[in-house]
């Protein structure tokens, strides 16, 4: 099986000389479901953003299904960009526009930019937007106003809107950071159901480990930009999170506690 993401020796160095990432290498295989965990500042952020190039790397080849994206440009970019799509934690969707509307931007990518602006989307996507809609469960909420949704019901429109793309990767940058307990598992339950079925690969920052231990097939551990482990959930051993974290699991329970409050 091809892989469908490939980091060759990739590095960030911001204009202050803080180093984003440091010579990171790793392989993506269609369908795997990757957490991406690290403390704060340990360059999760800047991976994710560095795949569709709304982070710019300093060293090394980013590759989407053998496209070297870190250096593509114009056309070549924006169809490269097609295939990856992105789940934020503030959600990113027009307020004023209705749910059905922004979901239909995630076909922005395959039409024209006077097309875009005066909104011709072609029938068979409008009926796609809809179903997919209907699979989160939020086929009732076609015309409702964005700004009129709770917090898990925009993320799910985030969500629908990354699929109308038909991407081979998708991002998710700390998708549950916002939500409540009981809305973080029903996100977290639809981006793996949805990304499972279409045998499509996910990376996903996220701060809580349970949820990493839970849903990954594999997760990625990163620290000061390095990645410090690889492997299945089951090798990710407590000697493994504090090597990751640079800190002990009694102190890393008490700043979870903390955050629960």
């Amino acid at each position: 099986m091809n892989d469908v993401l490939q980091f060759e020796h990739v590095s960030k160095i911001y204009k202050n000389g803080t180093a984003g990432l440091k010579d990171v290498s790793f392989s993506v295989k269609p369908g795997e479901f990757i957490a991406v965990i690290g403390p704060s500042g340990a360059g999760k952020s800047t991976l994710l953003r560095s795949i569709n190039r709304l982070q710019d790397v300093t060293e090394g080849r980013i590759l989407v299904e053998g496209e070297d994206i870190s250096r593509a440009k114009g056309s070549a970019l924006r169809s490269i960009r097609r295939k990856i799509g992105m789940v934020f934690q503030n959600y990113n969707l027009v307020y004023r526009l209705s749910v059905l509307q922004n979901v239909l931007h995630g076909r922005l990518g395959y039409m024209s930019s006077l097309q875009g602006m005066l909104g011709r989307y072609r029938e068979e996507d409008k009926v796609k937007a809809v179903e997919l809609l209907q699979e989160i469960d939020m086929g009732d909420f076609l015309n409702s106003r964005a700004a009129d949704l709770s917090g898990g019901q925009k993320q799910r429109v985030g969500i629908a809107r990354a699929f109308m793309q038909e991407p081979q990767i998708l991002l998710c940058d700390e998708p549950i950071a916002s939500l409540d307990p009981a809305s973080a598992k029903v996100i977290m339950d639809m981006i793996y159901a949805m990304t499972s079925r279409r045998h499509i690969a996910c990376l996903v920052n996220l701060h809580q480990i349970d949820a990493a231990k839970s849903y990954a097939t594999r997760i990625i551990g990163l620290r000061k930009g390095t990645v410090v482990f690889d492997g299945p959930p089951s090798e990710l051993t407590d000697a493994a999170i504090e090597d990751i974290y640079g800190t002990s699991m009694e102190e890393l329970s008490i700043t979870a506690e903390r955050e629960a409050i």
